[in-house]
């Protein structure tokens, strides 16, 4: 399997400068369109780069949040449960005594 040689770089210098069927303006349009591929190439190969391992630092801000995400429901919980006892403790006359009805 042979390998071919490394492109020129395409950043640096037109491949379809010395393309004698082309005029300047579509020279310049088929340099951009290189141009444009050779970027999403790099782009494509650094986001599989970045997917390929997982990212540390954003882990452990995640893990933060998740606990504090877990502390903040808990107090959310005994805050409603307070409300609700409160509430059963300031009325307890409030309950419909006069009803004959059994529960």
């Amino acid at each position: 399997m042979e390998s071919s040689p490394p492109p020129p770089d395409i950043f640096v210098e037109s491949p379809y400068c010395n393309h004698p069927g082309l005029s300047p303006i579509e020279k310049e349009v088929l340099w951009e369109y290189a141009k444009l591929a050779e970027n999403l190439k790099q782009l494509k190969q650094k986001t599989r780069s970045l997917t390929a391992q997982p990212d540390t630092l954003l882990l452990a801000r995640l893990r933060a949040v998740e606990n504090k995400m877990g502390l903040i429901l808990t107090l959310f919980k005994a805050s409603v449960w307070g409300v609700i006892n409160e509430q059963n403790v300031a009325d307890p006359l409030s309950l419909d005594l006069t009803s004959e009805t059994l529960r």
